[in-house]
């Protein structure tokens, strides 16, 4: 076959996979200061890469493929690149490195300095893994660093080595890799089915079987192993019982990655296996995709519901992303090119607020005793004012406020629905109305709280609630992302839009 000749930027996908995994090893035998700065470093320089990539998109750069080690298909491994996955890899590394610099300074105090490192090591290790989950054009590689997204953010949860951690990591660890076996076990079956595993080459023999009508229970069967098994670890309801415990009790950076990265991490496989493995039309003559359009509505309504009933304000976050998963796969659900790129919109939109109010609300807990609790919660926006208005915004964008990321990304799945049948489309429409009535009860409530004078007889150090310039800069260059998304929308669907197109 004859060689392809690659522009210098066109390497920078296996760059943001095997810097940080390279980076990793050598983390292992620093000393906690040094790890920790080199985290940093090699966190930004995989944003700055992504950002160049995604600029060269912009530009008008067309998606193509990078063979590992020039093996071409079918023998080889295969990394692909487009629109999207320039632009997903964008929101991970930034979010990534902001998760990092706003919950380092509780660090000190949640874990053994002599194992700070490893804290290191496993950001590292799981940024690799959601790099390659971006980029990776074959399917076991995804299973490969599927499991080791899985393994590290397990230890992000028990690094605190607390009772509660300890077992929240457990029961992460037990719905997770039940969710592993169903993915593998689909792996298995398609390959016996197909012979590859190189998306694009199964894509094709898939077309062939569901042209014939030949093996079509197997190929459902390994649809649903598929959908299944990724919703299990994307905490789609009603998998999503691992949630409150694994995100409410692990340190503040662990709770802003597990609940912005790792369960988006599962979800942009599954949009990748729907649109290159699978086929999106395929898919929807299985009736899957009704199967889900019901559990994205449950899911926003019982997550709502379950938030609106917590007095823990880490555990109404945590349950508003079982809602705000709810979205997502409503979206994805829709089966057309308007509800996938809302659901998209919106993982982008969710990804960076979760992180800003996991962050916010580490740091106006500090400010009121280290207590969570709404009761304890009351003036903390006064003694944290940057956490305050960080996690208003975070609010507001969540409850749909105009000009922020959450309104459009409501919008977009309102429009996506009105295009469907007349009856899904008033269950689309309801259901948006429902859980944003509710979002508007439980977050605007917390909002409250934070202004209202406290309770008498209370008196809280404000200096708790100061976590130093990482914090206070993580803070505001989240809000600022998430007022961009609101205003300058446009060219990021635009973006989606292209990328969905190249992703086939």
């Amino acid at each position: 076959m004859m060689e392809l000749h690659y522009a210098l930027w066109q390497n920078i996908p296996f760059a943001c996979i095997i810097l940080p995994l390279a980076s990793a090893a050598f983390t292992s035998v620093m000393k906690p200061r040094l790890a920790r700065w080199w985290a940093m470093a090699v966190l930004t320089i995989v944003t700055v890469l992504s950002g160049v990539i995604s600029a060269q998109y912009l530009l008008g750069a067309e998606s193509y493929v990078f063979p590992m080690g020039h093996y071409y298909a079918p023998i080889g491994n295969e990394i692909r690149a487009g629109a999207l996955e320039a632009l997903t890899a964008l929101f991970f590394s930034i979010i990534m490195l902001l998760s990092l610099m706003g919950g380092m300074k509780k660090l000190d105090e949640h874990i053994d300095g002599n194992k700070q490192n490893l804290y290191y090591v496993i950001l590292l290790l799981l940024t690799a893994a959601l790099m390659a989950q971006v980029y990776t054009n074959d399917l076991f590689t995804s299973y490969v660093f599927l499991e080791i997204m899985t393994l590290a953010a397990c230890a992000l949860i028990a690094i605190r080595k607390r009772g509660r951690t300890l077992v929240a990591a457990t029961r992460y660890m037990i719905m997770n890799l039940i969710g592993s076996g169903l993915f593998l076990l689909g792996i298995v079956i398609l390959y016996d089915l197909t012979g590859h595993l190189l998306m694009e080459s199964i894509r094709g023999q898939v077309a062939q079987i569901a042209a014939t009508g030949e093996y079509a229970q197997p190929l459902t069967v390994v649809i649903a192993l598929f959908v299944i098994g990724l919703a299990i670890k994307s905490a789609l309801f009603p998998f999503h019982t691992w949630v409150p415990d694994a995100y409410g009790y692990s340190t503040p950076t662990s709770q802003a990655v597990l609940s912005s990265l790792v369960s988006k991490g599962y979800i942009f496989l599954l949009v990748k296996i729907m649109y290159r493995v699978i086929g999106v039309d395929v898919i929807a003559a299985t009736g899957i995709d009704d199967v889900l359009f019901v559990f994205a509505i449950a899911g926003m309504i019982m997550g709502s519901l379950s938030a609106l009933r917590q007095n823990d304000v880490r555990r109404m976050i945590a349950f508003s992303s079982v809602a705000q998963i709810g979205y997502i796969y409503l979206g994805m659900a829709m089966g057309t090119e308007a509800g996938m790129m809302a659901a998209m919109f919106h993982l982008f939109s969710h990804a960076v607020c979760k992180s800003m109010l996991f962050l916010a609300a580490g740091g106006l807990a500090d400010a009121s005793g280290n207590s969570k609790l709404f009761r304890d919660l009351r003036g903390a926006g006064y003694r944290s004012p940057i956490a305050g208005v960080a996690f208003t915004i975070g609010a507001l964008s969540m409850v749909g406020f105009p000009f922020l990321g959450g309104f459009v990304s409501k919008l977009n799945l309102a429009l996506a629905g009105i295009a469907l049948s007349p009856v899904k489309a008033s269950i689309v429409l309801v259901t948006l109305a429902i859980s944003t009535m509710f979002n508007t009860m439980y977050f605007l409530r917390t909002v409250i709280t934070l202004y209202r004078k406290p309770l008498d007889g209370a008196s809280y150090p404000v200096e708790k609630g100061q976590r130093g310039f990482c914090f206070n800069a993580a803070l505001v260059l989240l809000a600022l992302i998430n007022i961009t998304l609101g205003i300058f929308s446009q060219t990021v669907v635009n973006m989606i839009t292209a990328g969905l197109g190249m992703f086939g």
